[in-house]
């Protein structure tokens, strides 16, 4: 039983044109420019239709079809706006970011979220720190923020579009966790609604469509370029695109602009019911809004956050029990928590399965933990612009004798993906005792070429 992404969980959740689709048809879809289906790098007949649709559905300027997933999207951002000048960054972003500033050589500013601390996890950016960041930094293109997070924290978004817009700098959002926003009354409001000059969501996620596509979507604001944003799109995307990815685009879209709304309000009503039963079984505490502190914040009820320390279990240990004592498969897990992401495919079969597999766990399985947990540091000194650290020479060498060095790799515990060092930051006295944690402990890291961590890559100095 699966509580993770694609939204489409297996086919349950598909648009019924796509779902038909079986056999010789399903491949029938994998085509190539050809007369008549159009160039994605040129779009003028049905992709040009087909994204206008999508554009329209979201309420944006001009929308963009994604086949190298929302990683693409961000780099497109990154590299159209960003060239070699600063860009303000939330400090919670995905590796992608990172990527993407390697890409395009632009300079991070970032910008550290709260915290909730009975979860260990960000509540994201105040529209206060976007203005000191952007005051004190004269050079800054454009602000890149996460909403909502992995843990469907949305924060103050119109908030932050004020503080931008009056310091004439363009607002970019990841928004690979909310493609659904837009059709739900009781889901935060989306990006393209709150005033945001562009945005990019992972479709795949929870929209419906196949994993790999993602939208893009421009405001309409005369703050960002549509053309850069194309000419970007058009240097970093594949030159095959999957029709196949398109049309999934195309048909979820669809769904979610005829349906969505009654398909939501399923979802968002089991979620409810499920995080009820949750929050009574004794040493799991769930994630509410009333855990949310400060203004304009909100939740994705859709996402099940469920803190598991008071078990005196990690997240990785109660996620390893989920599916290897119960068959049930979840979006991500942390130190502290278990993610569930519930969709237009979850069934209420799948939502009793996880309540009653946790109410199993917690009456077996409960301990006495003493486990010291990685924290990622408030605390970042930046020695390098992350594409000149990625490309200066450099060494790997013992974890022990990286202190002090300059990083020249990212680490990233994934999922989320949010990193604990970054390229050109050095290796302070308190990441170096978070990365020997995390090396300890064995959790999954990406971006590094010593997955144990045992060794890392620094600058030759």
């Amino acid at each position: 039983m699966n509580l993770h992404v694609p939204g489409h969980r297996q086919g349950r959740g598909l648009p019924a044109e796509l779902l038909s689709l079986g056999g010789q048809a399903l491949f029938e879809l994998d085509l190539t420019e050809i007369p008549g289906l159009d160039d994605l790098h040129n779009p003028r007949g049905a992709i040009a239709s087909a994204q206008a649709l999508a554009a329209r559905a979201y309420g944006a300027a001009r929308s963009f079809f994604l086949v190298n997933g929302t990683t693409v999207g961000i780099h497109a951002l990154l590299t159209a706006v960003g060239g070699r000048g600063k860009v303000v960054v939330s400090r919670n972003a995905h590796r992608s970011a990172l990527s993407g500033l390697v890409l395009s050589g632009a300079d991070p500013v970032y910008v550290m979220p709260e915290k909730i601390n009975e979860f260990g996890i960000a509540s994201g950016i105040s529209p206060e720190k976007i203005r000191r960041a952007l005051e004190v930094n004269p050079g800054v293109e454009a602000v890149l923020t996460v909403r909502p997070d992995y843990y469907g924290v949305a924060d103050d978004l119109a908030g932050q579009v004020r503080v931008s817009h009056f310091m004439d700098k363009p607002l970019l959002v990841d928004e690979a966790h909310g493609a659904h926003l837009r059709f739900h009354p009781d889901l935060p409001e989306d990006a393209m609604a709150a005033g945001a000059d562009a945005c990019v969501q992972s479709t795949h996620k929870l929209g419906g469509s196949l994993t790999q596509s993602s939208l893009l979507h421009l405001g309409a604001g005369h703050l960002l370029a549509a053309e850069a944003v194309a000419g970007a799109l058009d240097l970093l995307q594949t030159t095959s695109p999957s029709y196949l990815l398109m049309a999934s685009l195309d048909l979820a879209r669809r769904q979610l602009a005829l349906s969505g709304e009654g398909l939501l309000e399923r979802t968002v009503s089991l979620a409810n019911k499920t995080r009820e039963c949750l929050a009574r079984i004794g040493g799991l505490k769930v994630l509410t809004e009333d855990y949310l502190e400060g203004d304009g914040l909100g939740l994705d009820p859709t996402k099940l956050v469920v803190s598991v320390s008071g078990l005196g279990l990690t997240g990785y240990q109660v996620g390893s029990l989920l599916f290897r004592r119960y068959n049930i498969y979840i979006e991500m897990a942390d130190t502290t928590n278990i993610v569930a992401f519930l969709s237009i495919g979850t069934t209420p079969e799948d939502c009793d399965a996880l309540v009653n597999a946790l109410g199993d766990i917690a009456s077996r399985d409960k301990q006495t933990s003493s486990i010291r947990y990685p924290e990622v540091p408030a605390r970042i000194v930046k020695r390098m612009k992350p594409r000149d650290a990625w490309f200066a020479p450099a060494r790997r060498v013992s974890l022990a004798d990286a202190r002090g060095r300059v990083c020249a790799e990212t680490v990233a515990v994934y999922p989320p993906g949010i990193p604990v060092v970054c390229p050109g930051e050095e290796i302070i006295p308190e990441v170096h005792d978070c990365l020997e944690i995390i090396s300890n402990m064995g959790l999954p890291c990406q971006g590094v070429s010593d997955h144990t961590l045992r060794s890392i890559k620094v600058v030759m100095e």
